[in-house]
């Protein structure tokens, strides 16, 4: 939670008094990804006068501030940044409303805003309302930024939690994991609306005004401002915290850091794969106690001269039928564009992939069952070593890594590696524009959930090699699992060369016309699943 909402509307105040009326001197990077900014109350010949100095980590894989009382300068591969911006004195530190964001206003209209979001931090710095350069240069979205768009403000009211169904994670997105984590281990999900109310309140109560807390959360030191997980120290001060916890992630040891590493990723994967079993049970009990489209067919062949057709041999909408499997009426519905008898063929045809889709999900479930009793073996192999070189020959003899992407910074889509094809992933309805128009050429494979919204997808094209079987069945996992069909058992896929999609102008963002399409049907699957044989 040191990036978290809650965190840096506590931390800004506390850094005001530090930072206001002190001067930016200076910034430079001597790491990829770290660079430190120095603010003083003036230059001296060799030193500054009282500097206060913030350490940026931007990681992919972690970002967050360290406040060190001195930093000593490398003479070599130090890089001084945005040297036009110097010389100028700090006017407020302000966080942003429901926002992972904080910002350094200098005079003049010149604003330093750290930017923690996810695998894409990055350091902006504004003139007024707009971008004028960025740490990060590869996270080329960055730079369409504007400051006023920043604050969110969210309807957190009883009404607005009723209107939601009670769900919570739509009013308060800036909750992060562990804040989840904690409410669902208070059994949120078994409590009425009233009481889980009652509850988030308290929560909320507890990150406005919390002490800190170094503790441990999914097998990695964490700064959390409720008492969760196994704490280590408590703190009353939140730059006190933020260097205690930044030293003690950075100070993780080798083994402590790829033992957790592989724990996370298998207990993951293990609740991952017991909620693919909780919805096809649920699947399968609803395919069981609903009415089967066989005997619907049968129904209808039975009844073909009780059925009134409409002129040019069409269907009414729908009929009232006597269903003989359950000895009453039944409403059944028709294409009207269709012959009673060819509505009956429909249901036939569907009666087949019922049939199949049952066959799958029975499979699935002996499969994933399977999957949970290796994974709860993995997990019991790995928590009693000790030694690292035990660890890594075991990790290499049972490897547990996520599935590779495409590089660490995935700046714009999600990128996924499959048999050497590299294979994209729109984000959103804009980015998904950006993926198909710009980035799509002509020979790429392009994929999308059939008649649902989802993302894009790419599989970039190798010259000389036509697109594997298995690649394209990955790539189509990936849309499915990317789209409003997540949650079914099979999902039709469209795919197509690029060449064969366009975007005429009037279309909403995201929307596109294929001209010539082929179908594959696949189980939706993410990045972190590979098939169980």
């Amino acid at each position: 939670m040191h990036t978290n909402y809650y965190f840096l509307r506590q931390l800004a105040p506390a850094l005001q008094p530090q930072l206001t009326g002190l001067t930016f001197m200076e910034c430079f990077s001597q790491d990829r990804d770290e660079l430190v900014l120095v603010f003083a109350q003036a230059r001296g010949k060799i030193n500054f006068y009282r500097p206060f100095f913030i350490k940026a980590t931007l990681r992919p894989d972690f970002s967050g501030l360290l406040f060190p009382e001195s930093v000593q300068r490398a003479r070599m591969n130090s890089v001084d940044l945005f040297e036009e911006f110097y010389d100028r004195e700090v006017v407020t530190v302000r966080p942003f409303l429901n926002e992972r964001c904080l910002g350094i206003t200098l005079e003049g209209g010149i604003t330093l805003l750290f930017k923690f979001f996810g695998n894409r931090p990055n350091l902006l710095i504004f003139s007024e309302d707009t971008v004028v350069e960025v740490f990060n240069n590869k996270l080329v979205s960055d730079a369409q930024w504007r400051l006023s768009a920043l604050d969110r403000p969210l309807d957190q009211s009883w009404e607005a939690f009723e209107q939601s169904g009670f769900d919570h994670r739509k009013l308060f997105p800036t909750f992060g994991k562990l804040v989840n984590a904690s409410l669902e281990e208070k059994g949120l999900k078994e409590l009425e609306g009233p009481q889980k109310w009652q509850l988030i309140q308290e929560t909320v109560r507890q990150l406005e005004k919390p002490p800190y807390y170094l503790t441990t959360f999914q097998h990695k030191p964490t700064l959390s401002l409720l008492p969760y997980g196994e704490i280590r120290q408590e703190f009353d001060d939140p730059l006190t915290a933020s260097n205690r916890f930044y030293a003690a992630f950075m100070g993780q040891n080798v083994l402590d850091r790829e033992k957790g590493e592989a724990l996370r990723i298998l207990e993951k994967r293990l609740k991952r794969t017991q909620a693919y079993i909780d919805a096809n049970l649920q699947r399968l009990i609803g395919l069981d106690e609903a009415v089967k489209n066989e005997e619907i067919a049968h129904i209808l062949m039975a009844n073909l001269h009780q059925i009134p057709e409409k002129p040019g041999s069409r269907s009414p909408e729908v009929v009232e039928l006597d269903d003989f499997y359950r000895n009453k009426p039944i409403f059944i519905k028709l294409k009207p564009d269709l012959s009673p008898q060819k509505n009956a063929e429909q249901y036939y045809r569907k009666a087949k992939n019922e049939k199949i889709e049952t066959d799958l999900l029975q499979q699935q479930l002996e499969n994933r069952e399977r999957e949970i009793g290796q994974l709860q073996q993995q997990i019991a192999a790995l928590q009693p070593i000790e030694s690292l070189r035990e660890l890594r020959k075991y990790l290499k003899a049972n490897p547990v890594s996520e599935e590779k992407t495409a590089d660490g910074t995935a700046p714009l889509f999600k990128q996924v590696i499959h048999e050497g094809f590299v294979i994209l992933i729109g984000r959103n309805a804009k980015n998904n524009d950006l993926l198909t128009q710009q980035y799509a050429y002509k020979d790429d494979l392009w994929l999308h959930a059939r008649d649902v919204p989802g993302s894009h997808v790419i599989v970039k094209y190798k010259a000389g090699k036509t697109f594997p079987k298995t690649v394209i069945e990955r790539a189509a996992e990936l849309a499915a699992w990317y789209s409003k069909r997540r949650t079914d058992s099979l999902c039709p896929v469209i795919f197509t060369p690029k060449k064969f999609v366009r975007k005429p102008k009037g279309l909403a963002a995201g929307q596109v016309k294929v001209d010539k399409e082929e179908v594959i049907l696949v189980e939706p699957r993410d990045e972190g699943v590979s098939k169980t044989a």
